[in-house]
């Protein structure tokens, strides 16, 4: 658990550091201002289709005929929703938008303050890096639709919501922290030899997420906390281990 504190407390400080901070939040700022814009272009038609889709139901559908209590009832469920939705949907997208656009770009500034002895291999790409992120939310959409009826249990909705995220999270950040330095074998080998940090990590940012305000700063600080934690460990393992020497 030290070496998440640690990756944290670096990552907090790294994102004190303007240019860094910058590059970091504009991804996030994009993805609320996306879905602001989905949300203001398509919010009535949105609360219509649930009800015309819950109205064309052959044994229920009768009961949220226009007008009805229920109808109104459903309308306002169906407003409440959108509004539950817009959080999650914008970090999602701030979380794949840091991936491929943000952490490529301040990596070699991290590198250089933190981990200037750290010898780069270059075993990923930007093209990787855009196909993992692709990759990692097409089976996020797949895993969240999969889940859908375990939301109608109490309490799950947070627990799976936090379990997603996380998934996202190691999936796609992974990738992105070692593109670099890491040799092909490290980029594979490294995550799975990790994997249980990571997502704990991933859990971590993922309950961040519903602590007010801070929730904002949550796709920035996450990013750069698994660029720490896997940079660090990239280190210690050639170092201890002799998988490759370090520069």
């Amino acid at each position: 658990m030290d070496s998440i504190f640690v990756a944290l407390a670096r990552a907090a400080r790294s994102l004190t550091r303007g240019h860094i901070l910058w590059h970091l939040l504009w991804p996030t700022l994009l993805a609320f201002a996306i879905w602001i814009a989905v949300g203001i272009a398509l919010w009535s038609e949105s609360a219509a289709l649930l009800l015309d889709y819950v109205q064309a139901w052959p044994a229920v559908g009768k009961w949220f005929a226009d007008g009805s209590a229920l109808a109104l009832a459903l309308g306002a469920a169906a407003h409440l929703l959108l509004v539950l939705l817009f959080l999650p949907l914008s970090l999602i997208t701030a979380t794949v938008l840091i991936s491929v656009f943000a952490v490529p770009l301040m990596l070699d500034r991290v590198a250089a303050s933190d981990y200037p002895d750290l010898a780069r291999r270059n075993g990923g790409s930007q093209i990787g890096s855009i196909t993992n992120a692709i990759l990692s939310l097409v089976i996020f959409i797949v895993l969240a639709l999969l889940s859908l009826p375990l939301w109608l249990i109490p309490g799950m909705g947070l627990v799976l919501s936090v379990a997603l995220g996380a998934w996202l999270n190691q999936r796609c950040y992974r990738y992105d922290a070692l593109m670099q330095h890491a040799d092909v074998r490290e980029l594979s080998e490294l995550p799975r030899r990790h994997r249980g940090k990571l997502w704990l990590l991933g859990i971590g940012a993922g309950v961040l997420v519903y602590v007010p305000f801070l929730n904002f700063f949550v796709p920035a600080i996450t990013g750069l906390a698994f660029v720490h934690y896997l940079l660090q460990a990239l280190r210690e393992a050639r170092k201890t281990e002799h998988i490759i020497d370090v520069n």
